[in-house]
């Protein structure tokens, strides 16, 4: 990718304690969009098609390793943490001389796929390094030029004078270079400042001194380049993220009623015409048919939704799918192993799981319905529910096509209900009912006469 023959390696530093997160998980497994920085770095290098990807880590490492074992990179143990220039030296060590070595960070996880290919081009013969121009560059190294504007160096805030940190044009830290000349760079470092570390920005003053172009890609915005070191800067980023999801489906067609309040936390395919009201989650991989409308405060996890589906508000959906022309909601939730054939009605409170409807079944009130097979047309009345687990084993109900269950029913699994039967409102059934009759189990209604409700007892 950096040229017709070259190799190209990726290191990621992700062996920072980050203290002021204040909490006990590592850095960069902290999330945003639903999956760690570390893992959203690594993604986004993989883009970039590297002969192998490795991952320094430090404070943390076994937490790391285990929640990222699926991803394919080379993990590199940074025992003491010595500084960026330490950490990239215990890789380094590892990659022959004729590859091209690019230095990201595990903690600046919405870095373009753009700016590195930019990087990553420019870096064949020369030292690349991204720089981005801010407003306010506290507590970034400032690069310094010369009258010509050629890179002589980049100094660290704790080490500039007032004059260099007048600078706004701000070192990021993602660089790349030829490994054998970088492999050099590091090992002449010193750790003669303020923090004592070796520093990995000095490679900068040793490829000038040795006259190797420095030569500087300019980061497309500023929050690819922002690090995490803090709770409100995870915040900031991950609203930065959703912002950047928003867009990308906007651009695919759809409408989004508030593009800053919608959250998406994996993948989401949509058809057209597809409308999204505020506050809805999407999780995992969701597919969106034409015309699927979501109102609002709906979460859906894992959900591959037909067309011309219509989600109330205040649903919860997971692992499920859902039939053409459904209505679902409000106030509903669906739980995994759930499918929905088409025109199914799904209402107000009313819960699903491991349950397969027939098309043009309704389930509008108030019923719990688990581990349930129900065929076409059939109506399921209000506070009724399948009955499956014994406290110890759950079995099966299955609901015959055209059947009707009458209000406040319990189905006591493994129990069938046949085609066309109407079960009466109130029973409790044990036994398969036969299809095309009616079967109803009820308690001989008693009116007893002179009964008094009971009253409070007066205080003495």
């Amino acid at each position: 990718m950096t040229s017709a023959n070259a190799k190209f390696s990726i290191i990621i530093l992700a062996a920072g304690q980050g203290s002021r997160m204040k909490s006990d998980v590592p850095k960069v497994l902290h999330e945003i969009g639903g999956k760690p920085l570390l893992e959203h770095v690594i993604n986004t290098a993989n883009t970039l098609v590297p002969q192998q990807i490795y991952v320094v880590y430090g404070h943390g490492g076994s937490k790391v390793k285990d929640r990222l074992v699926h991803l394919p990179v080379q993990w590199v143990e940074q025992a003491q943490q010595l500084g960026t220039g330490h950490a990239v030296e215990q890789a380094i060590r590892l990659i022959p001389n004729d590859h091209i070595v690019m230095v990201l960070y595990g903690d600046v996880p919405l870095v373009s796929e753009i700016t590195l290919r930019a990087l990553a081009a420019a870096s064949v013969t020369a030292l690349g390094v991204v720089t981005c121009e801010v407003a306010v560059p506290f507590g970034y190294g400032r690069i310094v030029r010369n009258a010509q504007g050629r890179v002589l160096q980049v100094v660290e805030e704790k080490d500039a004078t007032d004059e260099q940190r007048a600078i706004r044009e701000i070192n990021v830290g993602i660089i790349a270079a030829p490994a054998g000349l970088l492999r050099a760079w590091l090992a002449a470092l010193d750790n003669k400042n303020a923090n004592g570390e070796y520093y990995l920005t000095d490679v900068i003053a040793k490829a000038v001194a040795q006259s190797i172009e420095v030569k500087t890609i300019t980061a497309a915005t500023l929050y690819e380049i922002l690090g995490v070191n803090t709770k409100a800067q995870l915040a900031e980023l991950e609203r930065e993220y959703q912002w950047l999801q928003a867009q990308k489906l906007m651009a695919q067609g759809v409408t989004l009623r508030d593009p800053r309040r919608i959250d998406i936390r994996g993948e989401v395919r949509v058809g057209k015409d597809v409308v999204i009201d505020v506050n809805v989650v999407l999780e995992g991989r969701v597919e969106l048919g034409d015309r699927t409308y979501i109102a609002p405060n709906n979460l859906l996890r894992d959900v591959v939704v037909a067309n011309d589906v219509n989600i109330k508000p205040n649903c919860v959906i997971e692992e499920a799918r859902i039939g053409a022309g459904c209505e679902i909601g409000p106030f509903a939730r669906i739980r995994p192993a759930t499918v929905l054939d088409e025109k199914v009605h799904i209402g107000n409170f009313v819960e699903l799981k491991k349950t397969e409807v027939g098309p043009r079944s309704k389930i509008n009130h108030l019923s719990y319905v688990g581990d349930t097979t129900i065929g076409s047309g059939v109506n399921v009345g209000a506070g009724s529910i399948t009955c499956n687990y014994d406290g110890a084993n759950k079995f099966r109900t299955i609901i015959g096509d055209n059947a009707f269950i009458g209000s406040d029913t319990k189905l006591i699994a493994p129990v069938e209900i046949g085609a066309g039967a109407t079960i009466g409102a109130g029973s409790t059934i044990t036994h398969n009912a036969p299809a095309n009759e009616l079967t109803l189990s009820r308690v001989k209604q008693v009116t007893v006469k002179g009964w008094k409700r009971p009253v409070k007892n007066k205080p003495e």
